[in-house]
């Protein structure tokens, strides 16, 4: 097993971030030809997935975690802590901080129109950090 690192600065508020090329130079890199790769962003409010990396789903996403999951609610989180982030943690537990992603012949397991996503749910820029483990 092998660990990299991808490192991302964030704009917040359900700042949706393209890592597919990060990841396509992990495998070029590291000569992967079959394996897998555990994706796991660092932090509590922020999350891993795969969808059609274009304007109109990443503008459909950002407005159905708004109704799913609203930015202004009456949160235990924000009564305790006062931060009112708790929508940003509430949404990356909902989607998950981890994903993996398999490699077949040096390429990644991807539909044409997939990429993996970073979702940064947090009120603020933060600096992301993606450990990546390779299982070959």
């Amino acid at each position: 097993m092998k660990t990299r690192y991808i490192n991302v600065s964030t704009k917040g508020n359900i700042d949706i971030i393209d890592i597919t090329s990060y990841l396509e130079k992990i495998v070029k890199e590291e000569k992967i030809t079959d394996g897998i790769l555990f994706l796991s962003v660092i932090g509590s409010t922020a999350a891993l997935t795969t969808m059609e990396y274009e304007e109109g789903l990443i503008k459909d996403l950002k407005e159905i975690f708004e109704k799913i999951i609203p930015y202004q609610e009456d949160y235990e989180h924000n009564f305790t802590w006062q931060d009112y982030n708790a929508h940003s943690h509430l949404r990356s537990s909902f989607l998950k901080t981890n994903f993996f992603v398999s490699v077949t012949d040096s390429k990644l397991d991807l539909g044409t129109w997939q990429q993996v996503v970073l979702i940064d749910f947090d009120i603020r820029k933060r600096q992301r950090k993606i450990v990546v483990k390779i299982f070959i």
